[in-house]
């Protein structure tokens, strides 16, 4: 599947060392103001190579729309864009093509499809999120026009919850030639009530979805989450006034439909797969082997991640949005 969303549909493409990377928005109303400049500000915050926190892989990141906008708005047509790869070094590969690095989706791919693209992954690579930047942004646009923003922050890097400390402890794995991951909480404000489906369409299993799909994500939980399953019922539910919730613990979503309250997601974030350490493997003839991946890698994803994990939000509520249109006169 890279095709997400019923209403709001965005399709990405490409690969990692491939010509370009890219996505289709299908769905999208008409009439929306929307250029490259809404995009930018988001693709500059995932680009890589901009400090010693992130990858010296250095793109550009322009975007181009080919599709779907005339005169500053949308048409509702397909939105289509792409930004071109232009910074990749595919000889950084060669050693590894034959090895299956571990972390990797190298294996993975290799069993399923029988044949992989090692140059940075291909389609695994964490270059592929800059489609769903590109279509979250149109997401973002469709939702600002109904008063619905979505922001991100990083709760944690490393078990660490001081911010002062986080770029410290990437750099100090950049160091030893390893890597770290962190917490990623992302939060929907001015959401009304009655978004989301019940049973299997429910807003917080779309959410789920939508943020397990980013590569490096390894857990999700919805307002208190895991913390809800050591609290008294009298502790967890959300009590009610004339003025409306008391408090927050369902993190904005009851029975699956949104509630008015503000939805809050978070997300765990894995290391860094590529890392310079020895560690054991095998290549594709099964013959055991020790591999260092070189090249130009993140210590930490969690950085560049965060504006991913918004975009995602975004198109999940972008299509939410829509359903409701239809449920309802």
């Amino acid at each position: 599947m890279n095709t997400t969303g019923r209403f709001f549909r965005c399709t990405t493409f490409g690969e990692s060392h491939g010509r370009a990377i890219g996505a289709v928005v299908d769905g999208c109303p008409a009439g929306i103001e929307f250029s490259e400049d809404d995009v930018m500000p988001l693709m500059e915050r995932r680009r890589p190579g901009k400090n010693p926190l992130s990858t010296p892989r250095s793109e550009t990141d322009q975007v181009e729309i080919l599709s779907g906008v005339f005169e500053g708005v949308t048409t509702g047509t397909p939105v289509a864009m792409i930004i071109r790869n232009e910074n990749f070094r595919s000889g950084d590969y060669d050693e590894l093509k034959d090895m299956f690095r571990p972390g990797h989706a190298d294996y993975t791919y290799q069993q399923k499809y029988g044949i992989r693209d090692y140059r940075g992954g291909g389609r695994s690579s964490g270059r592929e999120t800059a489609g769903r930047v590109m279509a979250g942004a149109l997401a973002m646009k469709l939702l600002s026009c109904e008063g619905i923003t979505v922001d991100g922050r990083i709760l944690e890097i490393h078990g660490e919850t001081d911010p002062a400390i986080f770029e410290e402890a990437i750099l100090s794995a950049k160091r030893s030639g390893d890597s770290v991951g962190g917490i990623v909480e992302v939060s929907v404000m001015g959401c009304p009530a009655g978004l989301g489906d019940p049973v299997f369409g429910k807003l917080d299993a779309s959410l789920a979805a939508a943020m397990m799909s980013i590569g490096a994500v390894k857990g999700v939980e919805i307002g208190d989450g895991f913390l809800s399953a050591g609290a008294l019922g009298s502790e967890n539910n959300d009590c009610m006034d004339k003025s409306g919730f008391l408090s927050n613990h369902s993190g904005g979503i009851l029975g699956g439909i949104s509630n008015g309250n503000e939805i809050v997601v978070r997300i765990a974030v894995k290391p860094t797969p590529s890392i310079e350490k020895d560690q054991k493997t095998v290549d594709v003839s099964g013959s055991e082997r020790t591999i260092s991946v070189g090249g130009r890698h993140d210590p930490c994803i969690v950085p560049r991640v965060v504006v991913v994990a918004e975009c995602m939000a975004a198109l999940v509520l972008a299509d939410a949005f829509l359903s409701q249109k239809i449920s309802r006169i």
